[in-house]
């Protein structure tokens, strides 16, 4: 792809929606985050539990990413307390005709503190509400059980294992592969919808 076929950074912004939670804004990659993410994402420990992040995490490899961040068929959305404050990213893929699928890291110092869920649960709502599809899918490292934890309070359903690329240590690795039907999720909307906001 050439540099006049990639939109603008403006553009791509705009066309992610803003999603809020009770206590996060999930919203579209900036350039200017680059250095925040730079410093989140920089931990052996997200690398190993994600198929694309690579360790050390240098601000040149969060240009890159958010460059070519939601050019596709892809959703990205940095997830940041209220107060602005950046620790994650969360959003989905789709593949040909195959159903979207969920990924999410958290900076260390915000695991277990629900954040992931209600991020996670955000993007379910605006995938289900905005697209197409019937089911979403997802994946965790076996030797991640907080991530599976997610998965499960977000109505996710395990369907079997497999092995997944993982690129900071260079080897495939054992993962849970999960799905959320359209049907499960609806019955499961009590956790209250993610509010969106139109720029």
């Amino acid at each position: 792809m050439s540099l006049q076929e990639i939109p603008s950074e403006s553009f791509r912004e705009r066309s992610i929606p803003v999603l809020e939670t009770e206590r996060l804004v999930l919203r579209a990659p900036r350039l200017g985050d680059a250095k925040s993410v730079a410093v989140v994402a920089n931990d052996r420990r997200i690398a190993e539990n994600t198929a694309r992040i690579p360790h050390p995490y240098r601000v040149a490899d969060a240009e890159d990413f958010i460059a070519t961040a939601n050019l596709g068929n892809e959703a990205v959305f940095f997830i940041t307390l209220r107060n602005g404050v950046l620790i994650g990213a969360c959003g989905f893929a789709q593949i040909d005709r195959h159903p979207p699928e969920v990924g999410y890291w958290l900076g260390v110092k915000h695991w277990g503190k629900g954040y992931a869920t209600e991020a996670v649960r955000a993007v379910i709502d605006h995938t289900f509400t905005d697209l197409d599809c019937d089911a979403i899918h997802s994946s965790a490292r076996v030797t991640n059980p907080a991530s599976r934890r997610v998965l499960q309070k977000c109505g996710f359903q395990w369907t079997g294992a497999g092995l997944l690329r993982i690129r900071a240590i260079s080897s495939s690795a054992p993962i849970d592969r999960f799905r959320l039907d359209r049907g499960l999720w609806a019955s499961l909307k009590s956790w209250g919808a993610a509010k969106r906001i139109v720029a």
